[in-house]
């Protein structure tokens, strides 16, 4: 069966998309709503400070809960919660609520929120075939990159209405993703415990990771940085969002390009295309060294994100896959704010050879392990 005819993958895809896009629309709904409310913008932040933290914190144990009553039955109860945590903090808001009692409330979604990639991810494999894994997972790449950019926008379109209607429409995106969670997996996703569960190799699942954490660390280095990169070339703060359509533009790209092959990449490529293209933005060769590492690092980045993600499911055990992918966004979440932290305190050229470091320390460890990095592909074994 074509992916493109694949009903049930279709059927996922839009229940994940409504399920990321609250976390999408977050930091600029909480900065309206804060900056509406109280007059200040910092609320906000901190309001997305501590939703982001409860979210890595309880990303792992509530993904261990989706391991054992299964994804298609826990995924609809965790986002119905989710949606009741956002419908909570709403009210308080509207109802004049102080910021502490806010700082409280936005732990609700932040607590059941943070397993819920990681339980749908683990539902993907119950939905495609394993052939079709590797496509499905870049296609989600590249849609992806679409809520990235939609979120921010629709809360700037709501917010017209009043700064609470983003709020509630995140509420009621949780919603819509519960009703989209696919049942085929049902009958399927119940999790044995015994002797047909392999036990989790020690160290397995270590590379991966360190593929995780180096995407979120060099992707950082660009997508808060535009305005210092192009100011140090001497551009116009207008210029900032080229970087990001060149970032956006070559992700997509490389994700179609991956998607059409259809086959599982070898990840150590895609890491030397990170180490190379963080080599060149840190020499600040002007504007060619600046476009070209940026496509370079966005063109390597999405099929490094489905390579990952494929890879790191066949060396998780079955029910230990939503706690397992869980803590792999959690890992790249962290890189990310590594990522953004360096380019707040350090020289501009420093940043992306953290990055360079981490790419080519995920590369040695795949050189040292090649046959389980890069075998055949069989995530369901």
């Amino acid at each position: 069966m074509s992916l493109f005819t694949h009903r049930a993958y279709w059927r996922w895809s839009a229940g994940v998309q409504f399920a990321r896009l609250p976390s999408t629309m977050a930091p600029l709904a909480f900065t309206l709503l804060t900056t509406a409310t109280t007059g200040s913008y910092r609320l906000g932040g901190v309001l997305m400070s501590v939703f982001v933290a409860a979210e890595m914190v309880c990303a792992v144990p509530v993904g261990r809960l989706l391991d054992r009553v299964g994804p298609s039955r826990g995924l609809p109860a965790l986002l119905l919660l989710t949606a009741a945590g956002y419908g909570v903090l709403t009210l308080a808001a509207a109802n004049g609520a102080p910021s502490a009692a806010l700082l409280v409330l936005v732990l609700l979604p932040g607590i059941t929120g943070g397993a819920l990639s990681g339980g749908f991810r683990t539902l993907l494999a119950e939905t495609v075939d394993d052939e079709l894994l590797p496509r499905a997972t870049t296609v989600d790449a590249m849609i992806l990159d679409g809520v990235l950019v939609g979120g921010p926008a629709l809360v700037t379109l709501l917010d017209l209405a009043g700064p609470l209607v983003p709020l509630a429409a995140m509420a009621a995106a949780c919603v819509a993703a519960a009703l989209l969670v696919p049942r085929r997996a049902a009958s399927r996703d119940r999790v044995e415990s015994g002797p047909g569960i392999p036990p989790a190799r020690p160290g397995a699942a270590l590379p991966w990771l360190c593929c995780a954490f180096t995407i979120g660390l060099l992707t950082s280095t660009i997508e808060v940085a535009p305005l210092p990169l192009v100011q140090r070339l001497g551009a116009p703060e207008t210029a900032a969002p080229v970087v990001i359509a060149v970032l956006t533009g070559a992700s997509i790209a490389g994700s179609a390009f991956y998607a059409w092959r259809g086959k599982i990449g070898d990840p150590r490529l895609f890491l030397a295309g990170f180490v190379l293209g963080g080599l060149v933005l840190s020499a600040n060769l002007g504007w060619p060294g600046l476009i070209a590492s940026v496509a370079v690092i966005g063109a390597f980045g999405g099929p490094l994100v489905a390579t990952t993600s494929v890879n790191l499911q066949r060396v998780l055990p079955k029910n230990r896959r939503s706690a397992g992918f869980s803590l792999s966004f959690t890992v790249q979440a962290a890189g990310f704010g590594l990522g953004s932290l360096a380019v707040g305190v350090l020289p501009l050229w420093l940043p992306p050879l953290l990055g360079v470091f981490a790419a080519a320390t995920a590369g040695a460890m795949l050189v040292r392990k090649p046959a389980r990095a890069i075998g055949t592909m069989s995530v369901t074994s």
